[in-house]
């Protein structure tokens, strides 16, 4: 694959205003890299630039040119563009052209640790059935291609620079772009999203959004134990809550609602973009996903329920944050305490305004322009 990315570097040239946009490893349209995109459809600079995204399942996109990822034409315009906006982590074999810039856009601020600063669990990881040693390879041969890296804060510039090994000079620390929606978006957009997804406008709408688990996979890829009885949430909280069920889109399974839960509990496809679901709710729960970073700008209840606390905190990847006590609240580690604290409506807001300070402080719906003066202009 290298030999073939350097023989195409070799026979086609370079545009200089071309970008190419990747979400999720082409998943989704969404994310940091939709931001800038949709950020830079709206500036006269780049009318004449040539913006193309890649996609697993392609889509229609106005304003780009949308192709399948890994087909010829996506390494055809991975040699063409000039501008990588990518926000996950790429393979190794990828060749970049001196000239090209790759931005780095990540996609959260981390709670859980990140290659380097994981530990060597002694496990192959599903996703790519390598070795602690190899996954810090891949890790490095990537970062080494980056000429740019978005930090939403300062506690993540440090961590960004231990985990993957690089210079604080690559580091824009501005926000993160596709938060800039968290700040700026009405309540007529709101109101739209909310008839999108058939939302009624009379429930409270909780947002349940749990990560994935290192070592808990099969062939179709990682699993999730949904420790979980909704009948009994419907129960407790009644009819006027509904629960958007919105698993990490790692996570492979399928979960099956009971279809008298229907009208209680939607389930979204994973690749659903999970900013239109913050806005659309009332509250979050969430367990080790850094979703609650980005959640938080919005000043709403957020829960936290880690069933799997100690073999997660113990076994796993450990956390860079002190948990419970640098949380915007406290962990609930069983299903009853759980729906206690939901329907009891006791938050400490106060609490969430000094995570706010810490973690949010640069959030002010102006990160997707700041990256792009600094990149492309």
């Amino acid at each position: 694959m290298r030999f073939f990315m350097y023989t195409m570097n070799f026979f086609i040239s370079m545009d200089d205003k071309m970008i190419l946009y990747l979400s999720f490893d082409g998943r989704s349209y969404s994310d940091n890299p939709k931001a800038i995109f949709e950020t830079m459809l709206t500036d006269a600079r780049f009318d004449k630039y040539h913006l193309v995204w890649a996609m697993k399942q392609p889509v229609l996109i106005s304003g780009s040119k949308v192709i399948k990822k890994n087909s010829i034409a996506y390494f055809y315009y991975l040699s063409k563009a000039k501008y990588w906006v990518f926000n996950n982590k790429m393979p190794d074999y990828y060749v970049k052209r001196t000239e090209q810039i790759y931005l780095q856009t990540w996609h959260g601020t981390p709670l859980k640790r990140l290659a380097h600063d994981m530990p060597d669990l002694g496990i192959t990881y599903y996703r790519s059935q390598q070795t602690y040693q190899e996954m810090i390879s891949a890790y490095d041969k990537d970062s080494e291609l980056w000429d740019y890296l978005i930090s939403p804060n300062n506690f993540s510039t440090a961590i960004f620079c231990s985990a993957f090994n690089i210079k604080k000079e690559k580091i824009i620390e501005t926000g993160y772009p596709r938060n800039d929606l968290l700040t700026t978006i009405s309540d007529i957009e709101i109101k739209a999203i909310k008839q999108k997804f058939n939302i009624p406008s009379d429930k409270q709408v909780i947002l349940y959004a749990p990560t994935w688990r290192d070592n808990t996979y099969n062939l179709k890829g990682y699993t999730f134990d949904l420790l979980i009885d909704f009948r009994k949430w419907y129960d407790i909280l009644g009819n006027k809550y509904l629960i958007i069920f919105k698993p990490h889109y790692l996570i492979a399974q399928h979960f099956d609602i009971p279809e008298a839960l229907s009208d209680f509990v939607l389930t979204l496809p994973a690749a659903t973009d999970i900013n239109e679901l913050y806005v659309i709710s009332d509250s979050l729960i969430t367990d080790y996903s850094s979703v609650f970073f980005d959640y938080a700008i919005l000043n709403r209840p957020i829960y936290f329920y880690m069933f799997d606390f100690e073999s997660y905190r113990d076994e796993l990847r450990g956390f860079y944050l002190q948990v419970p006590d640098e949380l915007p609240n406290d962990v609930c580690y069983t299903q009853d305490q759980l729906l206690t604290a939901i329907s009891s409506e006791q938050f400490d807001f106060q609490r969430l305004v000094a995570f706010n300070q810490k973690f949010n402080r640069l959030q002010d719906g102006k990160a997707s322009r700041s990256v792009i003066d600094e990149v492309f202009i």
